[in-house]
């Protein structure tokens, strides 16, 4: 790790995670959390004798050697992500519920920043699959960091334990963030917003009765998930508002692409869809695109050409470059 400022606070994050996973015999996240959590605390959390005393008096010492206020809600929030990927791998979570990678954020941000270039001073973005809060907090903190923009957040998710990561990251990255621990598919508890971002979780939605009063549910047995939360996440937006979704690169080519495309078409403005590099992925099934739509109103309009293309990887400066010129360029020609 090339910022050593950086790398203490990872360090004492992992290890102190470590020794507190070991002393609980709990999982790794939920040893993080309460690590966070004392942290933000500033005493170490006992119940039941645990963690017991020389455990308890190591985690103190852990912590004397960082300084929360010497570091930015960035930096904090990446020694997380990168504890939390390898908590990921120890505790074998699923493929959905882990941690988005930070290049996902880098391009959702700059979307934002160019199709909303007067965002004016407070901004609202909501995740409504939004797991430990890693790709929202990342948007927040870039937002906030390079337009000097108020960013309320709204982070949704019906895993608590993910939740419990996200409430605990929050915390200690000071950001403001409201959490709800629901199905995104139930009544949302806000609306109206500006963004709407989420890594969308791949895979069919188990309640079909619910599932009936969307435009994109399946004419026959379960409904997409994803295809049911893009639906969901229009809804919560403000008109003319944002909405990015990182879904299946296949999204247009499964059996229910017809209806998808056709809600599409009824209901949104259908903006753009970029793929993402084959490294970003283990396996090509797993390769995901964003897919960017509007909501009509508010001056908002179809572009005459969708913005189609491949996010390139980041080492490649050249076509980086080259990257974001050509979306530059698209939104003059398309949008503004």
């Amino acid at each position: 790790m090339a910022n050593e400022h950086l790398e203490q606070l990872y360090n004492v994050l992992l290890q102190s995670t470590e020794l507190l996973q070991k002393a609980l015999k709990s999982s790794m996240i939920d040893a993080l959390v309460e690590v966070g959590d004392d942290l933000q605390a500033k005493s170490i959390h006992q119940e039941d004798g645990l963690p017991d005393a020389a455990t308890s008096a190591k985690l103190s010492e852990q912590f004397k050697t960082i300084n929360l206020n010497d570091y930015s809600a960035e930096e904090i929030r990446m020694a997380l992500q990168l504890v939390l990927v390898k908590a990921s791998e120890h505790d074998n979570l699923e493929p959905n519920q882990q941690v988005t990678p930070d290049a996902l954020a880098t391009l959702a941000s700059f979307i934002i920043t160019t199709m909303m270039p007067d965002m004016g001073e407070q901004l609202q973005i909501a995740d409504i699959a939004a797991g430990t809060g890693n790709l929202l907090f990342a948007v927040m903190n870039a937002l906030h960091d390079t337009k000097k923009v108020v960013v309320k957040g709204y982070a949704l998710d019906n895993n608590e334990d993910l939740l419990s990561v996200a409430s605990m990251s929050s915390a200690l990255q000071d950001i403001d963030v409201e959490l709800y621990h629901q199905d995104a598919i139930d009544a949302l508890p806000f609306k109206d917003v500006d963004v709407v971002l989420s890594d969308l979780p791949v895979g069919y939605y188990p309640i079909d009765e619910r599932a009936k009063g969307f435009a994109t549910a399946a004419k026959k047995g379960h409904s997409y998930a994803h295809h049911l939360l893009m639906e969901q996440g229009l809804n919560a937006l403000r008109p003319g508002g944002l909405g990015l979704f990182f879904v299946p690169s296949s999204v247009f080519k499964s059996d229910e692409a017809k209806g998808l495309t056709a809600w599409l078409a009824s209901s949104a403005y259908f903006q753009g869809l970029l793929g993402l590099p084959e490294s970003f992925f283990s396996t090509k099934s797993a390769e995901k695109s964003l897919l960017i739509i509007q909501k009509p109103g508010q001056g908002a309009k179809q572009a005459p050409q969708v913005l189609l293309g491949q996010f390139p990887e980041l080492s490649d400066r050249a076509a980086f470059t080259k990257f974001i010129d050509d979306v530059t360029k698209w939104y003059r020609q398309n949008i503004n």
